[in-house]
């Protein structure tokens, strides 16, 4: 009897996770491979905000009304993995009062509840906001826990039956004529799957499986600078409201606060430079909104690689790329069996889960709806029961290390 699973996804992120918990809930045989701990890429390495759609709103409409739903969604289904926070859009005296005017006319259009504030309302929310604040303007942000998250998933993909392999790098990939044959796996597992289906959520990493399966995926990566320092008593998460440049974010945790960020691109999300100049611009940045940061001791510094998908992107600036997700099928490229889920955000991971995982069952015939938007994750409610489910996928990864060993709610 094969012990090969019909679904072999690679990549232990959100995306992965997601899909894995997916086909799992619609009783497909599928297994999970990442080469290190689970959420080690750039899930677990973001600032962690979970998105009400504002950030995007002007910009990026359809976008952001996904964000908007997939963070009402994710409230539903995830417990403790996140946390109602609030956030405020602020406009600092410098700032460009006509882009205020439209993120709040853009959030409308969409839907996104809003609540404007004079500056003495804003300081009366967030003891300590700049003096230079005028206005401010109250959206539905949150915070993410992704080590949780991305560790929820997996258990609750492994309760319906999946197989789960952290520490599970993909060494080289075979095909012949009718497409993918083989899966050669190192590390824990050190064997050769032969799946019916792959499907590539190695985000940023794409390119790297794709050019093993002699297929090709343009990615864009950038790289970003998060900075944890501590902090106490910061409610909402705190975004500039301007065009989106450097230090532009600050999202609250228990007892620290996480800023950043920055957007360089890089060619290679295992090797690129990580420069000083980014923590500084992000904490001076920062601070304009919130000045007691800029002396704040530093908990810990780390850069994580946005998995942006763009094939015309020949510049340099890559921040206006959209943040939408993109499943690419490798049919015309000889691989029929392989799918790559490109792009997209943390908050829209079920999402992306669900609309990959759609497609895989309608070439297996597998006619069981997705019900990933309304089944709670196993363990939601119980937060030393998620810190196990970290512990046991490969341990917390940077951006909510705090909060895993703090066990916080």
């Amino acid at each position: 009897m094969s012990t090969d699973p019909t679904v072999l996804v690679i990549g232990g992120g959100a995306t992965g996770t997601g899909i894995v918990r997916d086909l799992a809930l619609r009783g497909v045989d599928v297994t999970l491979l990442e080469r290190q701990g689970l959420g080690s890429g750039t899930s677990g390495r973001s600032h962690g905000l979970l998105h009400s759609g504002a950030r995007y709103a002007e910009a990026d409409p359809d976008g952001a009304a996904e964000c908007l739903a997939e963070s009402r969604t994710l409230r539903e289904i995830a417990g403790a993995c996140v946390r109602e926070t609030g956030g405020l859009f602020v406009r600092l005296e410098d700032d460009d009062a006509d882009y205020f005017e439209a993120k709040v006319a853009a959030c409308a259009e969409i839907g996104i509840e809003t609540e404007r504030l004079n500056a003495d309302a804003a300081r009366a929310l967030v003891p300590g906001l700049a003096s230079s604040v005028v206005e401010a303007v109250r959206v539905p942000d949150g915070v993410i826990y992704p080590s949780r998250l991305v560790a929820a998933n997996a258990a609750d993909a492994a309760a319906n039956g999946a197989t789960v392999h952290p520490h599970a790098p993909v060494e080289a990939i075979e095909t012949g004529a009718d497409g993918l044959t083989g899966v050669h796996v190192g590390g824990t597992v050190d064997r050769v799957f032969e799946p019916a289906y792959v499907i590539n959520a190695t985000g940023a990493w794409a390119s790297g499986i794709a050019d093993m399966a002699g297929v090709e995926i343009e990615m864009a990566p950038s790289r970003g600078v998060m900075i944890s320092l501590a902090y106490e008593g910061l409610a909402p998460v705190l975004n500039r409201c301007r065009d989106p440049d450097d230090g532009d974010i600050i999202v609250p945790h228990q007892g620290e606060v996480v800023v950043g960020t920055t957007s360089v691109p890089v060619s290679d999300p295992d090797d690129y430079e990580t420069a000083d100049w980014e923590v500084e611009r992000s904490i001076e940045e920062c601070a304009a909104m919130l000045p007691a940061v800029a002396d704040a001791p530093k908990q810990r510094t780390w850069w994580g690689v946005r998995p942006l998908y763009e094939p015309d992107e020949a510049g340099t600036d890559r921040r206006g790329i959209s943040r939408g997700f993109t499943l690419l099928e490798h049919a015309d490229e000889g691989v029929p069996n392989l799918y790559s889920v490109v792009g997209g955000k943390l908050t829209t991971y079920r999402k992306m889960a669900a609309v990959t995982a759609d497609r895989v069952c309608e070439r297996l015939g597998v006619t069981e709806p997705c019900t990933t938007a309304t089944t709670p994750l196993i363990g939601a409610d119980d937060p030393d029961r998620l810190d196990a489910f970290v512990e046991r996928y490969g341990g917390a990864n940077p951006t909510d290390l705090d909060v895993i060993a703090t066990g916080e709610p």
